[in-house]
């Protein structure tokens, strides 16, 4: 018996809205996985929604205005 992979096939684009996983955005993400956590502890990049131990999504809006101006971008508190 084959098992099918429930893995969904990566956009092109990333959408304007909704949440996304690391996985789903780093072809699109200027950095490292390390550097964008490390960014998101500084509040220089969008902020972590944790929705388990192992399960953290983005914010595609916050991602959105992160990816068009990573230097000055500031998390909102």
């Amino acid at each position: 018996m084959r098992i099918q992979s429930t893995q969904l096939p990566i956009p092109e684009t990333l959408p304007a809205t909704g949440k996304s996983r690391f996985s789903q955005f780093k072809k699109f993400c200027p950095v490292s996985k390390e550097k964008f956590r490390q960014l998101s502890k500084q509040r220089r990049a969008p902020q972590p929604e944790k929705l388990g131990i192992r399960c953290t999504f983005y914010d595609n809006a916050e991602l959105h205005k992160w990816l068009n101006d990573p230097v000055n971008y500031k998390a909102e508190e």
